[in-house]
């Protein structure tokens, strides 16, 4: 389970690495998030590109969608996985990706949620 201050990896090309869990949206007290939940987050780290013109800066406060958790995951046929990393995906204010590419392999999981295009721009599913 992921709370608030919780660092994640971003794992599209939208220009930052690193972000922090600023909330959790979706319910009056909701303190918990999982794979697929919406959270605000901050920025916290940013790759330094030269040529390009980078769409977000350190410090800025966007939505992401958590597509990776380390917390132990169960399905509807009754298996588990456990992954490496908590990471996220990027969002726009109209719920789309800002990136092009999503690095990494998405939970199957994530294609029965609102975020679909997130789920078909990752490389595979888990």
């Amino acid at each position: 389970m992921l709370q608030v201050q919780t660092i994640f990896r971003v794992t599209d090309n939208s220009g930052a690495r690193k972000a922090k869990c600023i909330k959790v949206l979706g319910g009056f007290k909701k303190k918990y998030a999982k794979i697929g939940n919406l959270i605000v987050v901050s920025i916290r780290d940013v790759k330094l590109q030269k040529k390009k013109k980078i769409k977000i800066k350190e410090g800025d406060v966007v939505h992401a969608v958590i597509v990776r958790t380390k917390a132990k995951a169960c399905r509807l046929n009754f298996s588990s996985y456990v992954l490496k990393e908590n990471a996220v995906v990027i969002l726009t204010n109209k719920k789309k990706p800002i990136a092009t590419r999503v690095k990494g392999s998405v939970p199957f999981e994530l294609r029965y949620t609102k975020f679909l295009k997130v789920a078909l721009l990752a490389s595979g599913f888990i």
